[in-house]
C-alpha cells in the first residue's frame, strides 16, 4: 500500500521490484531492522531504478549492495547508509567529498572511486558508485587528497580495491575470532604476473570517514592497525595519517601480515615501538593521552611481550631484497608527521618509490 502512493513522486520508473512481501519490521514502514539498516529483499528496487542483487559488504555505516542499474543496465555498486542522525550527517560529509573529487578527477586518474549518484529513499541517504605498480596508483590517490587538504581517515587494504577483472579487496576481513587474516588476492602468481603487465588498476574507496583537513570532526578514526601514532596519542593530525596507513598495507602485500597487528590500541603502540623504536620525546611530551601509555610492561592478552625495537623493520621486510623498498616504507612510518614522506615527495623524479622492486614475494 505505502508504494502505491510513494511511487506517484517519481517522475521516471524504470523498475518496480519482484512483488516479494517485506517481513514484520519494527520501524519507518517495515524498511529498517532494529539498527536502522535497511531491510534488503532480493531484487526488490530503489527509487524505482535500481534493481537490489546482492550484499557486498556491510559495517557500521550500513551496507553496500550491488544492484543493476535500470535506466543505463550498468552494474553498480549502492551504499546504503543506516537510517540514524550521526551516520546520514557523515554520509552527506562523504558525499560532498565525492562530488568534489569528481570535479578535481574527471577522468579518474587518481585511482580514486567515481560516484556516480546520491539519493534519499526511504530515510536512507544512498551512494551510487607488482606491489610497485600498486603502490604508485594508491600514492597518486593520496596526491590528490593531499592537494585539497582531505583526509581519508580509512586507508586499509579492504578499502583499495582491483578495478580489473572486476573489483575485490586486496585482503578480504578476517572472520570473527580468526587468528590471522586470510591470504590476499596477491599471493596468486598468475595476479602478480598481471599486475606487472600493468593490468590491474586500483580503486581507493569508502570516504565514510573522511574530511577536509580544516573540518576535522573526530578523534577516534583509522582502523587500528593502520592508525597513525599522532592519533592514538591524541595529537593534531593532518593527511599525513594516510601515508602511514600506506606504509602499513606496503609492508603487509609483502610480507602478507598485518605490520602492527595489535589488539587494543595500548598493544597497538607498543607493536609500533617494538618495530621503530620509541617515539621522539617532544611527541611524548606533548601527547594528551601519554598517560595512558606510559605503563610497561607491553604485554597482550596472550602473555606475548613487546620490546622497544626487537623487531626492526629490516628484519620484518627481509624478504624483499631490495634496501629502496624498505627505504620507503620507513620514510612512510616516521614516527613525526612533519617529518614523514608525503605523496609529491614520494612520486617526485629519482625517489625511491618509483623504482622499488616488490620481486621478493
Amino acid at each position: 500500500m505505502q508504494e502505491r502512493t510513494e511511487i506517484v513522486d517519481f517522475p521516471h520508473v524504470y523498475y518496480v521490484g519482484s512483488g516479494k512481501p517485506r517481513g514484520n519490521g519494527r520501524s519507518t514502514f517495515s524498511y529498517d531492522d532494529e539498527r536502522g539498516d535497511y531491510i534488503v529483499i532480493p531484487h526488490d528496487h530503489l527509487i524505482y531504478r535500481y534493481e537490489l542483487l546482492d550484499v557486498l559488504g556491510k559495517g557500521s555505516f550500513g551496507q553496500v549492495q550491488r544492484a543493476r542499474d535500470h535506466k543505463t543496465g550498468d552494474i553498480v555498486a549502492i551504499k546504503i547508509i543506516r537510517n540514524r542522525k550521526r551516520f546520514h550527517h557523515q554520509a552527506q560529509v562523504e558525499v560532498k567529498l565525492l562530488e568534489c573529487l569528481r570535479r578535481w578527477d574527471p577522468t579518474g586518474a587518481h585511482n580514486i572511486l567515481q560516484m556516480t549518484d546520491s539519493f534519499n529513499f526511504r530515510n536512507h541517504l544512498c551512494i551510487a558508485p607488482l606491489l610497485r605498480h600498486l603502490s604508485i596508483q594508491m600514492i597518486q590517490s593520496l596526491q590528490l587528497l593531499a592537494r585539497h587538504k582531505i583526509i581519508h581517515a580509512d586507508l586499509k587494504p579492504e578499502n583499495i580495491l582491483l578495478a580489473h577483472p572486476p573489483p575485490m579487496p586486496l585482503r578480504r576481513a578476517a572472520p570473527a575470532g580468526a587468528a590471522a587474516p586470510p591470504p590476499h588476492p596477491l599471493a596468486n602468481p598468475q595476479l602478480s604476473v598481471d599486475m606487472q603487465r600493468g593490468i590491474y588498476k586500483i580503486k581507493v574507496i569508502d570516504l565514510g570517514s573522511s574530511c577536509f583537513e580544516m573540518e576535522r570532526v573526530y578523534t577516534y578514526i583509522q582502523s587500528r592497525f593502520y592508525r597513525a601514532p599522532e592519533v592514538i596519542l591524541g595529537l593534531q593530525y593532518g593527511t599525513g595519517i594516510d601515508m602511514w596507513s600506506l606504509g602499513c598495507i606496503v609492508a603487509e602485500l609483502l610480507t602478507g601480515y598485518p605490520l602492527f597487528p595489535g589488539e587494543n590500541e595500548r598493544e597497538q603502540l607498543a607493536c609500533i615501538i617494538e618495530v621503530l623504536g620509541p617515539p621522539p620525546a617532544y611527541m611524548i611530551e606533548q601527547a594528551p593521552r601519554c598517560s595512558d601509555f606510559a605503563e610497561p610492561p607491553y604485554t597482550n592478552s596472550k602473555g606475548k611481550r613487546r620490546r622497544p625495537g626487537s623487531r626492526p623493520l629490516v628484519q620484518v621486510l627481509a624478504r624483499a631484497r631490495d634496501p629502496r623498498l624498505v627505504d620507503f616504507v620507513m620514510r612512510a612510518l616516521a614516527w613525526d608527521p612533519a617529518v614523514r614522506m608525503m605523496p609529491d615527495e614520494a612520486l617526485r623524479p629519482g625517489r625511491g618509490s618509483r623504482q622499488v622492486s616488490f620481486s621478493g614475494r
